[in-house]
């Protein structure tokens, strides 16, 4: 287990899914975590989680923040350095999806997922890391999706976003390295969680891909475990991290199975 005491953890998205799970296994072993999300409901519910699993000598904090408003990312980072001025590790794991024909899907919802997915991830990411530089370490870690290497009917905005995740996260990460922080993009498949709740209108998607899909515990702890090791990418499921390999070498042959293996929602 990855000793984390001393350390603190800022998580964004964290009431529910990934996020609440990567937060509480870090205070397993230790770590201050400091709780980002709307529902202040649910943040306390982790909050209390996290003082129950963790060690006694934790802190653990909740800030309601909306990732869509810039000015209360702004804020939020602000009240984050007054309750501690130095963060080891952010993990960017706010976001939502939506499965319709892009055609049908409402624009307003497009324009939020891409302020909530990628703008709100830039402008946490610029604050925090502009905080790690000074102390010359840290580790930021957001949220891709495998969609955004590899995209299938239903999900063309919500695969821009993830693109757009997966290629900022690569270009940070070489601006940053000579300075000391890490960056690391983690590309999922289908998990396990609330996630599909708001963006599978159907209800029957993850019943569908029931042999594939990913438990959230395992994939928390993995993330947990990178925390200080200059590591690219996690891409989970392995074999999806092949077929996008492989969807560049031959994209006619990819489209073909995305169009039709892919196409589950």
């Amino acid at each position: 287990m990855t000793n984390l005491l001393n350390r603190t953890l800022i998580v964004t998205g964290a009431s529910s899914g990934i996020g609440k799970d990567v937060a509480v296994n870090a205070a397993k072993c230790g770590a201050n975590v400091i709780l980002i999300a709307r529902n202040e409901e649910k943040l306390l519910q982790v909050k209390n989680e996290c003082i129950r699993v963790g060690a006694e000598s934790a802190h653990h904090e909740y800030l309601s923040i909306d990732m869509s408003d810039p000015k209360q990312i702004t804020q939020g980072v602000k009240d984050v350095y007054e309750i501690n001025d130095d963060i080891d590790y952010l993990v960017n794991a706010a976001g939502f999806g939506d499965f319709s024909n892009y055609l049908e899907t409402d624009f307003d919802k497009i324009e939020k997922m891409f302020r909530v997915n990628v703008l709100g991830l830039m402008l946490m990411t610029r604050l925090v890391a502009s905080e790690m530089i000074k102390n010359g370490r840290g580790h930021i870690l957001n949220v891709g999706s495998m969609a955004g290497k590899i995209t299938t009917p239903k999900s063309a905005a919500y695969a821009a976003t993830k693109a757009a995740v997966i290629a900022f996260s690569d270009g940070l990460r070489l601006e940053l390295r000579p300075m000391g922080v890490y960056v690391t993009t983690i590309n999922l498949g289908p998990v396990k969680t609330n996630f599909f709740n708001v963006a599978d209108h159907n209800g029957t998607y993850l019943d569908s891909v029931k042999n594939f899909v990913l438990d959230p515990d395992k994939l928390a702890w993995e993330i947990v475990n990178t925390f200080d090791k200059n590591k690219r990418e996690i891409n989970r499921p392995r074999y999806m991290e092949l077929a996008a390999v492989l969807y560049k070498l031959a994209p006619s042959l990819g489209d073909y199975f995305a169009s039709t293996l892919g196409n589950r929602k």
